[in-house]
């Protein structure tokens, strides 16, 4: 099972994600991605599936036309892991940010 970022491994790994919120309440991290069109928003979405899939680390998603709202947390360990992070930067990367 992966551990919780805790300290200075939480703190390091935050900060490598410019754009992604901490969100206390739940332990996890969040970030709004705004695209040019519903087209485009449905690719991300359809490629970041492939990614968490095989990372078998789901995300929780909200979609409306352009705009996906992200939330990541590994609900087993509690909190933010490794698993967050990896899956927040191929997010970012998919995005093109």
């Amino acid at each position: 099972m992966a551990e919780k970022l805790i300290g200075d491994k939480r703190a390091e790994a935050l900060a490598e994600l410019p754009g992604w919120a901490e969100e206390a309440d739940n332990d996890a991290i969040s970030r709004t991605f705004i695209f040019a069109d519903f087209g485009e928003a449905f690719g991300f979405m359809a490629r970041a599936a492939l990614v968490a899939e095989k990372m078998n680390h789901h995300p929780e998603w909200f979609n409306v036309y352009k705009t996906v709202e992200v939330t990541l947390s590994t609900h087993d360990a509690g909190g933010l892991t490794e698993q967050d992070i990896a899956l927040a930067k191929a997010m970012d990367g998919i995005a093109g940010r």
